[in-house]
């Protein structure tokens, strides 16, 4: 092509191009906070795509930065090189399933889970790797405050804490789950559990302080913390067993699956006066949404507000032993509660049984979703507020 055909033809194709500033896109009236493109929207896109390659292809000989090219014109009867493009390479699904979550994973988990006890005083707020564990259970404490036993299995966490002592029901909880567990100090029924089952232990007050540390930006006792890394390496050091017996949830075979129960978006837990416990559904991760004290309850580490795939509330004997208010917990049942998933509530009962709490209906075991669980253990006679 000359010069001359050249700037013709660039002529006619701006005249064009003028003509297509006038085509303006159509949006859809009436949908609820969210716009749409018309088909014949999206032609003037395609239109300035192939005018785009077309000035391309007859600006390439005019000159400019570029190296001058050489012929590239084909012999007769040769066929132009067609470059194939690579198949994408396709993910193997995950062969296996975390034991506590279901969720899908690449190893298989066998290794014994950790159960750690972490602090819930408004001066160990807001905490560090609620958000990675498999479980949580809440439970009151003395000193009406609740404490949270955390257990995690599924994934490596760089920093847990505060840890606090133990009690003789959180102490259950980690017999039942054949866990580690991992805690600062005790009370004499906790520790006549601990030594007369000879359960696996690591206490930082009483010999294990190596896997623990202090951070510096709160004061002690509200400041220890550890990690899954710490915390592997002491049941090395202390020679604990490392293949789990443990017991595992039933999870739903097939997603979604959806309760047959009531509407829940929202429920509050009232544990004592001035404290209550929240959780709203949020419809776009499937997930509760916790809040804890009116306010949303987030990592210290990651910012994120906590959330669980699966809240259980349940109904439980408190009884108050002593002057310092320590108290002993049924976590053994049977009881009366409630399960959330999915913006739906689900009347049950719930029992430890084949060594765990579980959630039953009509006499069936009602099954989790893959995902997180948090189980609030509360008095009997606690009234829930579900919205």
């Amino acid at each position: 092509m000359n010069r001359l055909s050249r700037f013709s033809t660039l002529s006619n194709l701006a005249r064009f191009s003028g003509l297509s500033r006038h085509f303006k896109m159509s949006n859809y009236s009436g949908l609820t906070g969210s716009s749409r493109l018309s088909i014949s929207s999206i032609r003037p896109r395609h239109t300035w795509l192939t005018l785009g390659c077309t000035l391309l292809l007859l600006t390439a000989g005019c000159g400019g930065t570029s190296a001058p090219s050489s012929d590239n014109s084909l012999p007769p009867g040769a066929s132009p090189a067609v470059s194939t493009p690579s198949a994408t390479p396709t993910e193997e699904p995950a062969p296996f399933r975390a034991p506590l979550t279901g969720m899908p994973s690449k190893v298989d988990i066998a290794s014994r889970p950790y159960l750690v006890m972490v602090e819930n005083s408004p001066q160990a707020r807001p905490q560090t790797g609620l958000d990675k564990a498999d479980i949580v259970y809440e439970i009151l404490a003395e000193g009406e405050i609740t404490r949270f036993v955390s257990v995690f299995q599924s994934v490596n966490v760089p920093t847990v804490g505060p840890v606090r002592s133990i009690r003789p029901y959180f102490v259950e909880i980690g017999d039942m789950l054949d866990a580690v567990i991992v805690h600062a100090g005790w009370s004499q029924d906790a520790m006549n559990i601990l030594s007369g089952r000879k359960l696996a232990h690591l206490d930082q007050v009483y010999g294990d302080d190596a896997y623990y540390w202090r951070a510096t930006d709160r004061k002690a006792p509200h400041n220890l913390y550890t990690s899954t890394e710490k915390m592997a390496e002491g049941a090395v050091a202390r020679k604990f067993r490392k293949e789990w017996k443990g017991p595992q949830p039933l999870f739903a075979k097939n997603t979604p699956v959806t309760l047959t129960g009531t509407s829940a978006r929202k429920i509050e837990i009232p544990y004592i006066s001035g404290y209550k416990v929240s959780y709203e559904y949020e419809a776009a991760n499937n997930t509760y949404k916790r809040s804890m004290a009116g306010q949303p309850h987030l990592d210290k580490e990651s910012g994120q507000q906590l959330e669980t795939v699966n809240l259980l509330v349940l109904e439980s004997k408190h009884t108050i032993l002593d002057k310092e208010g320590r108290r002993n917990v049924n976590v053994f049942g049977p009881g009366k509660g409630v399960l959330l998933q999915q913006g739906k509530s689900l009347a049950i009962t719930w029992e430890r049984k084949d060594g765990m709490i579980r959630p039953y209906a009509d006499g069936k075991e009602v099954p989790l979703l893959p995902g997180n669980t948090w189980v609030q253990i509360v008095p009997l006679g606690t009234e829930l507020k579900l919205e």
